[in-house]
């Protein structure tokens, strides 16, 4: 096919991207307020979705200026233990925080506390409170008295900042594309680079700061330095993908370039911080400190502009507000009250001037510069200029997500892996319409599942990409299948981990059949093992599933991942190196008992637990029907992360007589299960009277 025939028409692309988009957070928001406005309090709470029965244990200034609320579980609710209750909240949710509707509240009353709530950011989930900074332009609401409650909502502060990149990309003219914007849009071909570069004068030669990079690693790195507009770099599972990032940040900071790195998510960034902070480098994370992970606060803005010469500046302003924020607890007089609002919202002006400038000096000074993708559309960086950005899990953003630093870039490199999870996007499978605006053009077959990287492969070719082939996670015996079936047969196991199994570990744990095997196959083959439809489950627990639409579970396949834990904890294995993995939320609900039974052990959906890795793992497939209905589990990126998670010990549990018939791919692993796992069949009767 012709570059000219797979080149796209930006404007197009744009309009096409901004419905999209439109569509999502519609779907998200329905969902959100859909929950809140027709679900009991508790049973979102059960959902994980709130946390009920709090009050406001106390409040103070945290960073950046804002209002820091503490809820504590009321006493007269908490029980003995003054714990809160199991709840999904985690730190840098967004949530909705308001007085909590009688069990009576009529649906009008419930919207008007909505309207009367407070927004922010969870900062810390403990055991017994949880704290959470709120929105300054709410002060006046945190006067919230008696009992409060909060619910999880949709960032749609994200959806802004795309939705704004998308704008400029739409209204600029063909003269103000830059030669990499027309590379990554097919309008011209990326600046040709040589297949072999370690004979290359300039790049032959590169001194390594990581002597221990493989040969893949260092063939990557040289390839991102010596292309011109753009690099792709291919992370299999396991493949040291952050590992190869440092060491090029470094290459690149040695040559003196200035470098934006970015990431789909707070995790994918504060990873890569914690990896380059021994390295002495000036470097700067953005983002709200709530979200990010406390080894890496010490590089943040928000530490920064208080620790630094520049942020001395500020400080005094915030000895004041403090002051300000206790005497609004002493007053009880509103009018006094009033007035020291008005102080504060003074005060909090002069802030931010003064961070304004500190923060000014200390970007400035910062070699590398990491932000979330939609973060890099800060004030902070509306000037700043970069030679090089580098996103990270480029695979599992959203494109209009990544132009959003792109947008001022002279050449990128992302690093990924396509054949893992794509984002998670809901308005695929919801009844929401995708609606361009008037008079504009909409590609047809566009969607938000397909990612920069997916389009620039397609678009290029495999002359952008390079990949990494040596893994250091898996037995060889895990890795064969998804390498023969994914990658091209090309990766190879290291040598410490080739050929590790459970009964090695460094502390003792017995030699047994569960423990000396890499791969265990535990064939239900249906008939006693039926998966079951939480549609058609009409106890409570039911309801509250379907929450999450209709899910799958399988009782049968539940007792048998409890049994083969319990045999491997009998053998040894600590529960915290063992993780319980299934594609289906209702079977994380039949399987949550073994979190009481041994606590340390995971339990986790498949799409949750990417990039993540244990030393056993036990995947537990649910699909067993008549019909060979085998539903999501069908996408084979899908299986790719459950099979790949493993170091020592890959179980998986499911009926074969079902998967096979649910795709080629599926067909091939129960085959190569039959011809290379430890095959086992059950006996119904033998985990009945387990």
């Amino acid at each position: 096919m012709s570059l000219l025939k797979q080149s796209l028409d930006i404007p197009a692309f744009a309009s096409t991207q901004l419905a999209l988009l439109d569509a999502e957070l519609q779907s998200e928001l329905q969902e959100t307020s859909g929950l809140i406005a027709n679900t009991s309090p508790t049973s979102l709470q059960r959902a994980g979705l709130a946390i009920t029965n709090l009050v406001v244990s106390s409040q103070r200034t945290g960073l950046g200026g804002r209002t820091v609320l503490e809820l504590s579980p009321d006493s007269a609710t908490a029980g003995a233990s003054g714990e809160l209750p199991e709840h999904g909240i985690r730190t840098g949710d967004i949530v909705l925080l308001s007085e909590q509707p009688a069990g009576s509240a009529k649906k009008r009353e419930i919207k008007d506390l909505e309207k009367r709530g407070v927004r922010g950011v969870v900062t810390k989930t403990k055991k017994d409170a949880v704290a959470i900074a709120v929105d300054e332009d709410k002060e006046d609401a945190l006067s919230l008295s008696g009992r409060v409650w909060l619910v999880k909502l949709a960032d749609d502060v994200t959806y802004r900042r795309m939705n704004l990149t998308m704008e400029k990309l739409q209204k600029m003219t063909e003269s103000e594309y830059t030669s990499f914007m027309r590379v990554l849009f097919g309008l011209s071909s990326p600046s040709p680079v040589p297949c072999d570069l370690s004979t290359d004068a300039e790049y032959g030669n590169i001194e390594w700061l990581d002597p221990t990079l493989n040969e893949s690693q260092k063939d990557a790195i040289r390839f991102a330095l010596a292309s011109r507009e753009l690099a792709l770099i291919h992370g299999p599972p396991g493949t040291g993908k952050t590992h190869t990032l440092i060491e090029l940040i470094l290459q690149m900071v040695k040559r003196g370039l200035r470098v934006l790195v970015c990431g789909p998510s707070n995790i994918s960034v504060d990873n890569i911080v914690e990896r380059l902070s021994p390295h002495k480098l000036p470097i700067l994370r953005l983002g709200h400190p709530a979200r990010l992970l406390p080894s890496v606060i010490e590089h943040s803005l928000d530490v920064l502009t208080q620790t630094s010469e520049a942020g001395l500046i500020v400080r005094d302003v915030r000895t004041e507000m403090d002051a300000k924020q206790a005497s609004i607890k002493k007053t009880k007089s509103g009018r006094e009250r009033k007035a020291i609002y008005g102080d504060l919202k003074e005060l909090r002006k002069e802030y931010r001037e003064r961070e304004r400038r500190c923060v000014d000096t200390l970007v400035k000074g910062s070699k590398v510069v990491l932000a979330t993708l939609h973060g890099a559309g800060g004030y902070q960086l509306r000037n700043e200029e970069f030679d090089v950005i580098i996103i990270d899990e480029a695979s599992q953003a959203l494109e209009a997500q990544c132009w959003v630093p792109l947008l001022a870039a002279k050449k990128a490199v992302c690093a990924g892996d396509h054949l893992q999870l794509p984002p998670t996007v809901k308005s695929t499978n919801s009844k929401t319409k995708v609606k361009p605006r008037e008079g504009e053009n909409i590609i047809k077959g566009m969607n938000l599942e397909t990612t920069l990287f997916d389009r620039l492969l397609s678009l290029h070719g495999s002359s952008i990409k390079r990949m990494l082939t040596t893994q250091y996670r898996m037995h060889e015996g895990i890795m064969r299948f998804p390498s023969d079936q994914l990658y091209e047969s090309k990766l190879i196991a290291a040598d410490a981990v080739k050929d590790r199994l459970l009964k090695d570990m460094p502390y003792e744990v017995k030699d047994t059949e569960d423990t000396n095997e890499p791969v265990i196959f535990i064939d239900t083959q249906g008939g006693d093992f039926p998966e079951k439809n939480e549609e058609e489950d009409t106890g409570k627990k039911g309801s509250i599933r379907s929450l999450y639409g209709e899910s799958k579970s399988n009782e049968m396949e539940a007792a048998l991942v409890r049994q083969h834990v319990r045999k491997l904890v009998n053998a040894g294995v600590k529960p915290e190196d063992i993780a319980v993995v299934t594609p289906y939320n209702a079977q994380l609900g039949l399987l949550a008992p073994l979190k009481d039974a041994f606590p340390g052990i995971e339990l986790g959906s498949v799409d949750g637990f990417q990039g993540r890795e244990k030393e056993a793992v036990i995947v537990s497939l649910v699909r067993s029907n008549a019909d060979g209905e085998v539903g999501f589990l069908s996408e084979k990126r899908r299986l790719n992360v459950a099979m790949t998670r493993p170091k020592r010990s890959l179980v998986v549990v499911g009926d074969s007589e079902t998967v096979k018939r649910g795709s080629k791919f599926l067909s091939n692993w129960m085959d190569w299960l039959e011809n290379n796992a430890d095959l086992r069949y059950v006996d119904a009767t033998s985990i009945e009277a387990a």
